[in-house]
């Protein structure tokens, strides 16, 4: 006797929501691990329509995270009928500011991508810090 297979996409284990909950170092591997962590959660859900902006959109806040607050990350995702949110916090108040970066820069344009790939983004605060999350709609 095998192992049963399961069809993730249409067995019986999908009943809405599901979440998905990852605390990540505050190291340079992060938003790596995150990125991977929301496209295996996608993917084998059967989202992988889905699983490429998701997994930009989270290194990007996941980088902001290691870049600008040094702190831990605590990523959230949350898959639902109609969306998948994630969610990154940290421990910091200061809230995230886009910024217009120069044409030959490298760097500062996280923000502009999460709001151009996503259906939805925006900030919560939390006590002491806050979440920044991006929604995607299925």
């Amino acid at each position: 006797m095998g192992v049963p297979v399961y069809d993730y996409a249409n067995g019986p284990d999908t009943e809405l929501p599901h979440t998905y909950t990852l605390f990540a170092p505050a190291n340079a591997t992060s938003p790596k691990i995150c990125r991977d962590f929301v496209r295996g959660a996608l993917e084998t859900l059967g989202l992988d329509h889905l699983a490429d902006a998701a997994a930009l959109c989270t290194s990007e806040l996941v980088t902001n995270v290691h870049r600008h607050t040094k702190g831990d990350v605590h990523l959230r995702a949350a898959v639902a009928a109609t969306h998948v949110r994630v969610s990154v916090y940290d421990g910091s108040a200061q809230l995230p500011a886009p910024r217009r970066a120069p044409v030959d820069d490298e760097d500062g344009r996280g923000l502009f991508l999460v709001t151009a790939l996503s259906d939805l983004c925006g900030v919560t605060p939390t006590g002491g810090g806050k979440g920044v999350w991006f929604q995607l709609n299925r």
